[in-house]
């Protein structure tokens, strides 16, 4: 192939430019190894010239001509066929559109399949040269000819199907190749393939080269009379070196005076430093002037001894009670023993062990001097203003409200502060008032009363009571005639739909004989019920069932008898429900962490972690409905909420872990304070509707009230300081105070205590 090529080449040079090459005899192609992409798809060029022709027709010189031969070329350059003078007149893009294989060209002209190519190693008809080929994919050219010109992308209109059907007729699909550079496709002879096969095979790429031929001893192993080369030795073999001289008596020198020192063999005796020893100052340990000496072991007493007085010789009784004590508790760590002499003395067991506990005592224990911080006691102590200057708050108890033979598990107060209800295990409601501790109505029930919650609109007259697996709603009739009968007119006024729709819970009518007693409406559940709480506005009531799954809390509507259940699945058993005070957001209190729902969004808005075991009770900050702070350290009441105050953004946490949690939504989901001022769990907490308290009540049998201050100033912190510690109950049954609710217009809070009295501080 090499000689073939030279051939051409050869050829190529003598012929005379503008004349074609005498055509040779018709022979069996010989394909390219190096896949050279065929002539014809080279823009502008006729596959009937040479190179000389070509590069005259492009403006190029021919390097193998001389000036002759130009004259020549141009003379018959102008008397050239009509065939050539139309092979130049055609436009780029019609030269492009004629493409032609390279193995068609060979056999209807018969020219040398070489006659064309300049190199054999690179393609020509592009000249943008070594530059990756990406710099080309936004434009519709792939590169530039010789001429300058672009060479366009072929038209790639074929999908997937057309290459899918082009793979199933086509055989030689499978060695058909994109060349990048003109973006055509080849197709492989089989030296190209055999070629690929044996690279991919880690052979060599020339057929004819034999790795595994016989090695050339260009030098025999045998021995010769004559040596390889008769080269005379050199004279500075047999002569000493002056340089090596000069060296020499330069050292010598340098060890004379002392530069060198010669090599001195080294000690291999390890080293032992007594690091506790009073060193002098000029000593390393003498100049750390943070250096503390090790303690030194106590001297042995009288209990050591091995003849002890008598008084030092346990009893039976204390050797008994020293063998059940632990080791850390043991005075001694040896019991003391009488010998009759030293000689009699047994080894010591604990020897060994003693060593190796002072060795760990010198070596892991810290001893530096620490500079001791000269800070005043009183400035570690938070500046929290004199509870005096907080004031009202309730500081005293004021009344007893007896009547109820059980523990009084709940309380509500009525939303003018006049009323009050509480729910006992004794299996009844007794209605209070508040000013004169007099119980105006006993509401029996079938069971034990979980929870009482009075309706907050203060146009409506309810009270809701949660017994077993049912949710009563009350009319007790106290107060203004006017709400009562109005309550009465609104529950009245409600037609049933034509078509009943399921419901998780049912509704049912009050009989005559129930209405008298005050009950106006039943809502079964067929679940125990754990907690009822009222939503601002007075016409939702959520409940909380006391057994697991999605359908734990459930939402009623008063005015249209509806209920639902607004979860899919569950988080875990819900201790506690309440509602937003103005915003549409549902808490919902687990064991472990409180959830936020957006009740018109359908979707969970925050989840705060109390980080305690576990939750018992939940309030939400009313954000001082009537009360603003005055920025001096006073607070003073109004009759609306501070309009740049935003409500609701404060909840409490009680745990059964005695940790009242406070958190601040605007600021983490995680705690801004944790209070442990309890003893024992907590039951209950309550925020004041005006004032700036919230209370809490324990199994120790006391409620705090402490003072919460929310302030108009976003980047301030609330104030929380504790002020009164309350008692009064009698801790029955190891229960104390079970519910806390403040009054809603004075500062006053009511307990419900496991004793059976409900007790009313002011």
């Amino acid at each position: 192939m090499a000689f073939a090529l030279s051939g051409a080449v050869a050829a190529a040079t003598v012929a005379r430019p503008g004349k074609r090459p005498p055509e040779p005899e018709p022979e069996l192609e010989e394909p390219s190894l190096l896949g050279a992409p065929a002539p014809s798809s080279r823009l502008g060029s006729d596959p009937g010239l040479s190179d000389s022709e070509e590069s005259v027709f492009s403006g190029l010189e021919d390097s193998g001509s001389d000036s002759t031969e130009d004259a020549t070329a141009s003379e018959e350059e102008g008397a050239g066929t009509s065939e050539q003078r139309s092979r130049m007149g055609r436009s780029p893009g019609q030269q492009a559109r004629t493409p032609c294989s390279r193995t068609e060209v060979a056999n209807v002209q018969g020219e040398d399949e070489y006659a064309e190519d300049s190199s054999d190693e690179e393609d020509i008809r592009n000249t943008v040269g070594n530059v990756p080929l990406e710099w080309y994919d936004d434009f519709p050219h792939v590169g530039y000819d010789l001429d300058g010109r672009r060479i366009y992308k072929p038209l790639r209109t074929r999908d997937e199907l057309d290459q899918f059907l082009d793979k199933m007729d086509d055989p030689d699909y499978w060695r058909t190749v994109r060349d990048r550079m003109t973006g055509h496709s080849m197709r492989l002879t089989d030296e190209q393939v055999a070629l690929v096969q044996r690279l991919q095979r880690g052979q060599f790429g020339d057929v004819s080269f034999d790795p595994y031929e016989p090695a050339v001893d260009f030098f025999s192993g045998d021995l010769m009379i004559h040596p390889v080369t008769n080269r005379p030795a050199d004279k500075r073999s047999f002569i000493p070196s002056l340089v090596e001289k000069e060296k020499v008596s330069r050292m010598v020198h340098a060890i004379k005076m002392g530069w060198i020192q010669p090599r001195r063999p080294r000690d291999q005796s390890p080293n032992f430093y007594d690091l506790w020893a009073q060193e002098d100052p000029n000593a390393v340990l003498g100049r750390h002037k943070m250096h503390v000496p090790a303690p030194k072991l106590a001297l042995p007493g009288h209990s050591e001894s091995y003849n002890p007085p008598p008084e030092y010789l346990p009893s039976e009784e204390e050797r008994l009670a020293w063998e059940q004590q632990e080791p850390e508790e043991r005075k001694l760590s040896f019991l003391p023993r009488r010998f009759p002499s030293l000689r009699a003395v047994p080894a010591y067991g604990r020897f060994i062990q003693e060593r190796f506990e002072r060795c760990l005592d010198l070596y892991l224990c810290p001893r530096q001097r620490k500079m001791r911080v000269n800070v005043d006691p009183e400035d570690l102590i938070p500046k929290l203003p004199r509870p005096r200057d907080l004031q009202p708050f309730p500081t005293c108890q004021a009344l007893v409200y007896r009547g109820h033979n059980d523990l009084v598990r709940c309380l509500s107060v009525s939303p003018d502060g006049q009323w009050l209800a509480s729910g006992s295990d004794d299996g009844s409601v007794r209605l209070w008032e508040v000013a004169t501790a007099r119980c105006m109505r006993t509401v029996p029930m079938d069971g034990v009363v979980k929870s009482v919650a009075w309706n907050p609109h203060p146009t409506i007259c309810l009270v809701a009571v949660a017994v077993e697996d049912t949710v009563l709603l009350l009319n007790p009739a106290l107060g203004d005639r006017l709400v009562v009968g109005s309550t009465d007119q609104l529950l009245s006024a409600f037609t049933p739909p034509v078509e009943p729709t399921s419901q998780p819970a049912h509704w049912l009518e009050a009989s005559q004989e129930e209405r008298q007693g005050g009950l106006r409406l039943r809502i079964h559940h067929g679940k125990p019920v754990a907690q009822v709480a009222w939503h601002g506005r007075g016409d939702y009531l959520a409940v909380v069932l006391a057994t697991p799954g999605h359908t734990q809390v459930l939402i009623h509507q008063l005015s249209r008898r509806r209920s639902q259940s607004p979860f899919r699945r569950s988080h875990g058993q819900v201790q506690r429900v309440a509602f937003h005070p103005t915003r549409p957001f549902l808490l919902v209190a687990s064991q472990r962490c409180v959830r936020i729902y957006h009740l018109l969004r359908q979707e969970l808005t925050k989840k705060l972690m109390p980080n305690c075991k576990w939750v018992s009770s939940l309030a939400v900050h009313p954000a001082g409905k009537g009360v603003s702070w005055s920025g001096g350290g006073t607070w003073r009441a109004t009759k609306s909420p501070p309009p740049n105050l935003p409500p609701g953004d404060n909840v409490i946490c009680g745990s059964y872990d005695s940790k009242l949690v406070w958190f601040d939504m605007d600021l983490s989901t995680k705690p801004y304070r944790v209070l442990r001022h309890h003893k024992k769990a907590l039951r209950a907490v309550a925020f004041h509707p005006r004032y700036p308290l919230f209370a809490s009540g324990s199994d120790d049998g006391s409620v705090i009230v402490c003072h919460g201050m929310v302030y108009n100033d976003l980047l301030q912190n609330p104030l929380l300081v504790p002020v009164k510690v309350l008692k009064g109950h009698a801790l029955t049954r190891d229960l104390g105070v079970l519910d806390v609710a403040f009054h809603p217009t004075q500062p006053w809070v009511f307990s419900s205590g496991a004793d059976g009295t409900l007790r009313l501080f002011t």
